[in-house]
């Protein structure tokens, strides 16, 4: 790792390894209240009751504890209401949230980069959709009396209507889309009774989530809302590629310096696009690179200069290409050795403190790299072993797990997964013929001339032009 006074991203890689106290417990309480879920609590029985009794216990103390014990009692007797359930639900959430500051603080502690100050989340009221939003809690709630193991067909179903009737307002479509893929998991899921296995963890993060999303005001505590205009340059880093059989998203992480000359700051920038299956690798940019000119500068190496572009207080830039123009040649690299240990980390709304959002940009070099034989990368550095999760890596990009392996210096994100801290790479320097050459996940965002880029391009035209073709056949019929 590079001190951070000599500008690098990452301090005491003691830290990452080291115990952070109350995770573990909390941790504990989570799972045993999302183990009452899978059976459900319409009936709960002894060991069920034992699980609200843990969530309970975990929140004594804090604010929520009247509200979560009398929620448990009523939901240990089998006589629980929907505002039972909302307490549950914010209890496990506020326990998530306290596991996510605890990590966060521990990353603080490593990197040693300021942090940006929290704002109050904007107040709500109830609104004209308050009636779908109570349609959609009535399902989520029904779910939860069911339980995972009693879903079926006819009960999933229910949340179709209620997202029909969400989708048209702007202000619902991430409840949505939320409700939306939740309830196509869970039919992909029945029945229920049949599940050899059931992703306990994950259906009971989306089911808090989504239930507390249908309180008045939660969407405020949820988004960040957009709090300045964003005026000076932006420094990319790398980008992050996510991607779904229909719908792909790019998320570019950058350095944002004002033109006031105050302090800097990460922010993000994120564009997404359906697309049919058959569009993978390379062919992805082709979705994404229309509507957004910054993929454009990330592969071109260059800053770009922004005027009164809308950011929230979650340091998240609401893109608008009309406020952006290509700036000076700027090497991801020089950046985090320079600026990264300068810039503040951004806030987290909410609603939004799970440790799957942890993603926190650093620089590592002077690692030695251990991989064994489909084994997985682990960095060595200063006698700590931090663990590469190679597989983030796009196909949509140069970079690959060999390249990550011969490297010796590497941007990346920092995050939380299966109970320790793992690096995902967005570049990395390697030597190629006794020269040092950067390899970036992003550097075919605004093409390439690169061979394997070039055929993977070529084949999503094709697909695309098939589908078109297609398309166009069904509507003349």
């Amino acid at each position: 790792m590079v001190p951070a006074d000599e500008g690098g991203g990452l301090m005491r890689t003691d830290l990452l390894s080291d115990t952070v106290d109350g995770l573990d417990e909390a941790l504990a309480a989570v799972d045993a209240f999302d183990r009452v879920l899978v059976a459900g609590l319409l009936r709960p029985q002894p060991a069920q009751a034992d699980g609200l009794t843990a969530i309970a216990d975990a929140v004594a103390g804090t604010p929520l504890a009247a509200r979560v014990a009398e929620a448990a009692e009523k939901t240990a007797a089998g006589a629980a209401g929907e505002e039972h359930f909302v307490a549950l639900a914010a209890a496990r959430t506020a326990l998530m949230g306290s596991v996510h500051d605890a990590l966060v603080s521990r990353i603080g502690d490593v990197t040693g980069r300021p942090h940006t100050e929290a704002t109050a989340p904007a107040a709500g009221g109830d609104g004209p959709a308050a009636n779908v939003l109570a349609a959609a809690r009535a399902w989520l709630c029904d779910i939860a009396r069911a339980g995972w193991q009693g879903i079926d067909h006819e009960l999933v179903a229910g949340a179709a209507p209620v997202v029909s009737a969400m989708l048209p307002d702007p202000l619902l479509r991430r409840q949505a889309a939320l409700l939306d893929g939740f309830a196509a998991e869970l039919a992909a899921s029945c029945p229920g009774a049949t599940l050899e296995r059931v992703p306990v963890r994950r259906w009971a993060d989306l089911w808090s989530r989504a239930l507390l999303l249908t309180l008045p005001g939660a969407t405020g505590a949820a988004t960040g809302a957009v709090t300045s205009a964003a005026t000076g340059r932006l420094l990319p880093l790398g980008v992050d590629v996510q991607e779904h059989a229909t719908a792909v998203q790019a998320q570019v992480h950058a350095v944002f310096e004002p033109a006031d000359g105050t302090a800097p700051r990460l922010v993000r920038a994120a564009v997404s696009a359906p697309k049919p299956d058959t569009v993978v690798g390379a062919g992805l940019w082709q979705l994404l690179r229309p509507r957004m000119s910054l993929l454009a500068a990330v592969s071109e190496g260059r800053s770009m200069e922004l005027d009164a572009m809308p950011v929230t207080d979650e340091g998240d830039l609401v893109w608008d290409d009309e406020r952006a123009r290509a700036g000076e040649p700027a090497d991801p690299f020089a950046t985090a050795r320079v600026i990264l240990s300068t810039a503040a980390d951004p806030v987290t709304a909410p609603l939004d403190r799970h440790p799957v959002r942890i993603a926190v940009p650093v620089l590592v070099e002077g690692y030695a790299v251990e991989r064994e034989d489909d084994g997985p990368t682990v960095f060595a550095v200063a006698g700590h072993r931090l663990a590469v999760d190679t597989d983030r890596v796009p196909a949509a990009g140069p970079l690959t797990p060999e390249t990550v392996a011969a490297s010796g210096a590497c941007v990346g994100l920092l995050r939380w997964d299966a109970g320790a801290f793992v690096l995902q790479p967005l570049a990395v320097e390697t030597t190629v013929r006794k020269k040092t050459v950067a390899v970036h996940a992003g550097a075919w965002a605004g093409g390439t001339t690169d061979k394997t880029g070039v055929r993977a391009e070529k084949a999503a035209t094709d697909s695309v032009a098939v589908l078109r073709e297609r398309a166009g056949r069904l509507l003349r019929k």
